[in-house]
C-alpha cells in the first residue's frame, strides 16, 4: 500500500465531507469490486445525473473513485486502496503507539457534548 501524504489526505476528506459524495462514496463501497452503473446509482441515492456526473468529478479526482465505460453504460467503483491508504494515515500512531482500548470499553460521561 502505498503511504498517502497529508495533503491527499486533505483532498480525500474534503471529496467525503459532503452528504452526497459520502453517501456516492458508501454506496461504491458496498457495492464492491464491480461497481455500480451511474444510472443504477444515481436512482438509488435520489440523486439527478448531472449532480452524479459533478459528485463522482470530485471523488474521482481525490482518487476516491474510478469510471469504466462498459458498452453504452458508465460503472464507477471505488478505489478501495485508496481508501485503506488514507485509513492508515488517519490511523498512524494510533494511540502514541500504545494498544489502543476497544470501543466498547470507553464511556463517555453522562452530560458530554460531542
Amino acid at each position: 500500500m502505498k503511504k498517502m501524504t497529508s495533503t491527499v489526505a486533505v483532498k480525500s476528506l474534503a471529496a467525503l465531507a459532503q452528504e452526497s459524495r459520502l453517501a456516492i462514496f458508501r454506496s461504491l463501497v458496498q457495492a464492491g469490486p464491480e461497481g455500480l452503473p451511474a444510472g443504477q446509482l444515481a436512482e438509488t441515492l435520489g440523486i439527478s445525473p448531472s449532480s452524479l456526473t459533478f459528485h463522482m468529478k470530485e471523488l474521482t479526482h481525490a482518487g476516491l473513485a474510478a469510471s469504466r465505460q462498459e458498452g453504452r453504460y458508465v460503472i464507477y467503483s471505488a478505489q478501495i486502496n485508496s481508501m485503506n491508504s488514507l485509513l492508515a494515515y488517519l490511523t498512524d500512531n494510533c494511540c502514541g503507539g500504545n494498544p489502543c482500548l476497544p470501543v466498547t470499553t470507553i464511556r463517555m460521561p453522562a452530560k458530554a457534548k460531542l
